[in-house]
């Protein structure tokens, strides 16, 4: 009886294992186990192989396997044929190493589809990984060992190799993995099929930009070069708006003798730009834009909304209940954000200045380290200093924080990827901030913030948020903090976050941003009535302290 149960279990495996594999099945196992050996075999990892080479020579094999048994075949033999990996187990990783690896996950090894022969070599290969005390650093180069800039997209081998190259890159070196509304898995599974169908570079440009856009992270951007149907440098819209309840409202008027000679004013609300609601593009563009949250990604559609393709536009505007339909010409970028009028007779924007009722006020844009001395010199007597941050600071952190702290405080802690466990990363030290300083600020600070607060802006905010008397006051900020990874290619350049920020209690800040000790979004209505209504509610706080 027992013998009989051995046979069946015997030939029911056998059957599975040698059961048809589909396409979208070898492509993915393959993908995984290329991304694994570029970056843990000895000789692969330490630039010895042409593996880009190798992936292409090896795709029509595979392409013909029939079976999970054949498909195992091609990649145990194609490991072997690196030679045989030295053992160097156990690898010992010191008790300083602090380890974190919410984004590691070999689980895979055991797939179904691969045998437990090739399971093994892959675990092997695991424990006698390639080592280096590469770091991260000014001269990081993410896409090493591999020649990325020419490839031609028109090939389909070439878009999956670009493929498989960009989805390990982010399975990983990306930090926040962990925190995507997707797996990458998932993402790897609903875009394969459309690299393999994409006809031309625009077609291939659209999936990488779906790719992207899964990793929510508002640092995210698809810059392309030379002549796209994507190209930005088209005709634009002459002012800058806001997105409130699915409607575009006018904020800033870039163009001045344009939108004068369309009659667009500030607070103008637009509903519909060539026919289509603002609703409409939302939902277009929502699966092509990479952000961490709802405000950033509302943000960056705006930009995609005010340029066209055509020099003329139709534009649906609400007024006292009225829709109106106006037939504009937009302009190229130069003449499109141009003011005329203004020119010569424009008031300075001030870096600092004193407000009412003995208020400082700050614009953490404009000001810069040279100006910090005589900032402080205008505002230390001041009951508060309110620091606009709703724009990206000038590297000024470190001059603010002396005079804001009485001592030195960490405001900020990082994980960095371990080169030499890939997936894994290590906390570090993290940076600190503010100096002995008996004289420090003793008044309030209060910082404005919106999804304009990116990166920079919001590691600025940490670093205030140490003084002990800080009231964060506005709404989500871009929720992407930490140095970027730069991707450069012949027809684009892409990028994504590099490494991870925390507070140093470790809570979290990407996709999260800096929250607002008090929330207050700008409404149409405040628009339209000129009001700078974050401000204004700063100003309420520091009076009545509520």
């Amino acid at each position: 009886m027992k013998k009989s149960i051995l046979f069946l279990f015997i030939l029911f495996y056998q059957t599975i294992f040698s059961a048809k594999i589909t396409e979208n099945e070898k492509l993915t196992a393959t993908c995984k186990v290329w991304g694994f050996l570029k970056y843990y075999h000895p000789k692969v990892a330490g630039g010895e192989v042409n593996w880009d080479s190798q992936l292409l020579e090896k795709l029509p094999k595979i392409e013909k396997a029939q079976t999970k048994e054949e498909f195992s075949l091609i990649i145990e033999n194609w490991i072997d044929d690196l030679g045989p990996v030295k053992e160097i187990a156990p690898i010992i990783i010191s008790k300083e190493v602090k380890v974190f690896d919410e984004n590691f996950d070999l689980s895979w090894f055991n797939d179904k589809i691969f045998s437990k022969k090739l399971s093994k070599k892959l675990k092997f290969i695991e424990d006698n990984r390639f080592q280096t005390d590469e770091e991260i650093g000014p001269g990081y180069n993410p896409l090493k060992n591999g020649n990325y800039f020419n490839m031609q997209f028109d090939n389909r081998n070439s878009r999956i190799l670009w493929f498989f190259m960009y989805w390990n890159l982010v399975e990983y070196f990306f930090p926040y993995k962990y925190v995507m509304d997707q797996k990458w898995d998932v993402t790897f599974e609903q875009m394969l099929p459309l690299v393999l169908e994409a006809k031309n570079n625009d077609e291939f440009y659209t999936v990488i930009r779906k790719t992207a856009s899964k990793l929510n992270d508002s640092h995210v951007e698809l810059a392309l070069y030379g002549s796209s149907k994507f190209e930005e440098n088209k005709r634009f819209f002459p002012a800058d708006c806001k997105i409130i309840d699915n409607k575009m409202v006018v904020t800033e008027i870039l163009a001045d003798s344009l939108a004068q000679a369309d009659d667009i004013k500030i607070g103008d609300v637009i509903t519909k730009v060539n026919d289509k609601t603002i609703e409409a593009y939302i939902s277009e563009y929502r699966d092509l834009l990479a952000a961490s949250n709802e405000p950033t990604l509302l943000r960056k559609m705006v930009r995609k909304i005010l340029y066209s393709n055509s020099e003329k536009v139709n534009v649906e505007f609400l007024k006292d209940g009225t829709y109106t339909t106006k037939a504009m010409i937009w302009y190229d970028y130069h003449d499109s954000h141009r003011n005329e009028f203004k020119k010569g007779a424009k008031k300075k924007k001030e870096k600092f200045k004193v407000l009412a009722d003995n208020i400082g006020y700050v614009d953490m844009g404009l000001i810069k380290s040279a100006n910090v001395p005589d900032m402080i010199e205008a505002l230390k007597s001041t009951k508060a200093i309110v620091f606009d941050m709703r724009n990206y600071p000038n590297g000024t952190y470190d001059d603010i924080a002396r005079f804001l702290n009485a001592h030195e405080e960490k405001f900020a802690i990082y994980t960095h990827p371990d080169f030499s466990y890939p997936g894994k990363f290590k906390w570090t030290e993290g940076s600190t901030c503010g100096s002995e300083n008996k004289d420090n600020y003793k008044g309030k600070v209060i910082v404005l913030l919106n999804e304009e607060s990116l990166s920079q802006a919001e590691w600025t905010v940490m670093c205030f948020q140490t003084a002990g008397n800080t009231t964060i006051i506005g709404s989500q900020t871009a929720g992407a903090d930490g140095n970027v990874t730069e991707l450069d290619f012949k027809g684009f350049h892409t990028r994504y976050t590099g490494i991870g920020v925390y507070y140093p209690d470790r809570r979290e800040t990407q996709r999260i941003g800096i929250v607002p000790d008090i929330e207050v979004k700008p409404t149409i209505k405040g628009i339209q009535e000129g009001k700078d209504e974050v401000l204004e509610r700063a100003l309420v706080f520091v009076k009545t302290g509520k």
